[in-house]
């Protein structure tokens, strides 16, 4: 990878556009040799997706995933609005 800027959205897009991911939530900065992965997933096996598709497109970079789990459970009682 040569220009951070082209390195950062060829990721984007590959988390965008390969079907384990098709994750557009996901921020994506390089600085120096260090790749930098934040934003909310649903669950873990996204989370690892995330980093597997990254990895395969980010030669050379020490790749730190800070991507977190933020479940979207339903409802466990009524919601009172007054």
């Amino acid at each position: 990878m040569n220009v951070p800027q082209y390195d950062v959205a060829a990721l984007r897009r590959a988390l965008a556009e390969d079907p384990r991911t098709a994750e557009l939530g996901v921020h994506v900065r390089i600085r120096g040799d260090q790749l930098f992965l934040s934003g909310d997933v649903a669950c873990e096996q996204r989370r690892a997706a995330v980093a597997e598709v990254v990895a395969e497109h980010a030669d050379g970079l020490v790749l730190h995933n800070e991507v977190h789990i933020v479940r979207a459970d339903p409802p466990t009682e009524q919601e009172d609005l007054r």
